[in-house]
């Protein structure tokens, strides 16, 4: 007995993590979301319990048919949310609230089953061997929190890793609906009528196909709803131990395109247009050491070492296989002009926070910083006052920080408490906005270029020790999108949307 509640309180915090980490993965944000799935999930259980009162009397059926539900919808609550995704055009228009509240009702529904469990295997365990209350609930909360233990263990370094977001879940249903059944219909079967009995063995046997044939299915679907997201052209597809890595495009005359976790990170002639507002601003001065924190596709390097007095190039990369895919990917390694095979380009796998705590003083002329936008959790520690003042400390004296701080139309108020967070760290700054002239790379957490409500334009802050002149290297290289003119022009736009008085961002007080 005390077996069977260990392994179905597994499943359902599996499903409770399913659920967090898909939504992260699909809407951004992952404070939010884990916060809206645990906190509703946690409510719906009490309304469980309370529902689960009725049912004490018929408490094997009852157990056995919450359980049977649970399995088909805790197991297939990824599939349905990611093929809304897929389906519905992302999310923005009609369907922008849609799949949240898709989220929320998922949430609840496993909540409310999870909730209702406790009380029948109450009952039940006190069919077993009668016993006081206290030690009953002793026996039982044991028993849970050890397999909540165990699922909350299991998913991130056994189901994700190896199984997927997809087929973990399923499989998470199969044993939840399999444990279920043989628990009750082993152990309590005399206590259900023959009809009883007859009806859970064949909604188990329903469900269990059900799960079955989506486990079979789910290879095929994956990939159907990969052209529904991507277009019909990938070309790479890879899941690294950091994100997911689509490549699209490039063949045909079709140009290539490079999402990272669903958001269009590359593409079109956009690309250059950024990376060029991105590097060259910064190179206007001593630039033989450089370092790009970031930029793990290449084409921030390939900028940088369009200066020819460059002498090393450090890339502190945190996904090595995106890193690998810049290096020996065709389309890309040609995109970013085969900057990694240069002698003076140096590339690490790291944590940027972590190398630069260990980089010496004084040790680079420029630093880019081609980061995801602040709005996006897992970068807020990268966007902060502590983070930038370790990047004040390896700067030269003279040295120079460009930092890629999201859309500024879109999200100004992110943008202006990244400059107030660089200000705080003792550091000066020079704000530019350079507008997006084609569809061709929407930067930020946005879903595709095609979202409605994409972004058309970067934001970027130039810093120092000392007021920086914004300003393109006079006898360095041209860039083919940017001019002196357009620079200053970019740069009064900026400063006509300025928010004053913003709070800098620090570890412990995110403001993004």
């Amino acid at each position: 007995m005390l077996a069977g509640v260990f392994v179905c309180a597994a499943c359902g915090l599996v499903y409770e993590l399913e659920l967090v980490a898909l939504a992260s993965y699909l809407i951004g944000d992952s404070v939010t979301q884990a916060s809206v799935v645990l906190s509703v999930m946690v409510f719906a259980m009490g309304l469980g319990s309370l529902a689960a009162k009725r049912l004490r009397r018929f408490a094997a059926a009852g157990f056995g048919a919450v359980e049977a539900v649970l399995a088909l919808v805790g197991g297939s609550s990824a599939m349905v949310l990611y093929a809304v995704f897929a389906w519905t055009g992302g999310w923005g228009g009609l369907w922008a609230d849609g799949p949240r509240f898709l989220l929320v009702a998922f949430s609840l529904t496993i909540g409310v089953l999870i909730g209702a469990e406790v009380p029948l295997l109450m009952e039940l365990i006190q069919r077993v061997r009668r016993q006081d209350a206290g030690g009953a609930v002793a026996d039982l909360f044991a028993a849970d929190y050890v397999g909540a233990l165990v699922g909350g263990l299991a998913f991130p370094f056994v189901l994700l890793p190896f199984l997927g977001q997809l087929t973990g879940a399923l499989l998470t249903g199969t044993v939840n609906a399999l444990v279920g059944a043989a628990l009750v219909l082993g152990l309590f079967r005399r206590d259900m009528t023959r009809r009883a009995r007859w009806l859970l063995l064949a909604a188990n046997a329903v469900v269990l196909a059900l799960l079955a044939t989506a486990t079979v299915l789910a290879g095929d679907f994956e990939r159907a709803a990969r052209h529904a997201v991507y277009g019909q052209d990938v070309r790479v597809a890879v899941k690294t131990d950091v994100q997911e890595v689509v490549l699209t495009g490039d063949a045909d005359g079709r140009p290539l395109d490079l999402f990272l976790d669903g958001r269009l990170r590359v593409g079109g002639s956009g690309e250059r247009r950024y990376h060029e507002a991105l590097v060259h601003p910064a190179m206007s001065g001593p630039h033989a050491r450089v370092l790009i924190l970031g930029g793990g596709d290449g084409l921030a390097a390939r900028e940088v070492l369009r200066h020819p007095d460059v002498r090393r190039v450090d890339v502190v990369e945190l996904d090595p296989g995106l890193a690998r895919l810049a290096r020996h990917d065709p389309g890309l390694s040609a995109l970013n002009e085969h900057a990694y095979g240069d002698p003076r380009v140096h590339v690490t796998t790291a944590d940027a926070f972590r190398r630069l705590r260990s980089t010496p003083t004084a040790t680079y002329d420029v630093v880019i910083s081609d980061l995801p936008d602040p709005g996006l959790t897992a970068s807020t520690k990268l966007y902060s006052q502590e983070f930038y003042g370790l990047l004040r400390r390896v700067l030269a004296p003279d040295g120079r920080l460009l930092v890629h701080a999201g859309p500024l139309s879109a999200r100004p108020r992110a943008f202006w408490t990244v400059d107030a967070t660089l200000h705080a760290a003792g550091l000066r700054t020079a704000p530019y906005r350079v507008a997006a002239r084609d569809t061709g790379l929407a930067p930020g957490p946005d879903r595709t270029a095609a979202t409605p409500d994409a972004p058309r334009d970067w934001g970027f802050l130039l810093a120092a020790r000392t007021p920086p002149a914004l300003r393109l290297e006079p006898t360095g290289p041209r860039p083919r999108t940017l001019t002196a003119r357009s620079l200053a022009q970019d740069a009064r736009t900026a400063s006509r949307a300025r928010i004053d008085g913003l709070p800098p961002s620090t570890l412990v007080h995110p403001r993004y």
